[in-house]
């Protein structure tokens, strides 16, 4: 097991065993979707703000995607975005019935609910290379070298 394992392991160890579970799904949909995108480099795994969090910290490509279970709540774990980042406005736009969101900052979701992996998948693509979509060309193409 990674050191970064060990730290999710340590870090969800207090939640119920489904908020467990359903933490370890989105921390391999987030994986995934990042090795599949061109661009969005390694990612670090590290706690921030106490949450399990998945930075972009090689190429700089996205903004930062934590997750956490909801606070006094077994039932729900949350997918965290920067609230300023203008993300989740987006995925409201695109997904406005899929899915369930907490204000500015996060998508809730159910951790006995079937996982609307396409549609966070997406979400997440948008996230990992936020920055990217930001960058004039020119700009895109030195940070690439």
């Amino acid at each position: 097991m990674s050191d970064q394992d060990d730290l999710f392991s340590e870090t969800i160890a207090p939640y119920s065993p489904k908020v467990r579970r359903r933490l370890g799904e989105l921390r391999k949909l987030i994986l995934s979707t990042a090795r599949s995108l061109e661009g969005a480099g390694e990612i670090t795994q590290a706690l921030r703000w106490g949450q399990f969090s998945f930075l972009t910290l090689e190429s700089s490509s996205g903004s930062t995607v934590r997750i956490d279970s909801k606070r006094n709540d077994t039932e729900t774990v949350a997918i965290y975005f920067h609230c300023q980042s203008g993300l989740i406005e987006h995925f409201k736009e695109l997904y406005p019935d899929q899915l369930k969101y907490e204000g500015q900052r996060a998508i809730v979701l159910n951790a006995d609910a079937p996982l609307p992996e396409a549609t966070l998948r997406h979400c997440i693509s948008l996230a990992l290379t936020h920055h990217l979509r930001k960058l004039p060309a020119k700009s895109r193409k030195t940070k690439r070298a």
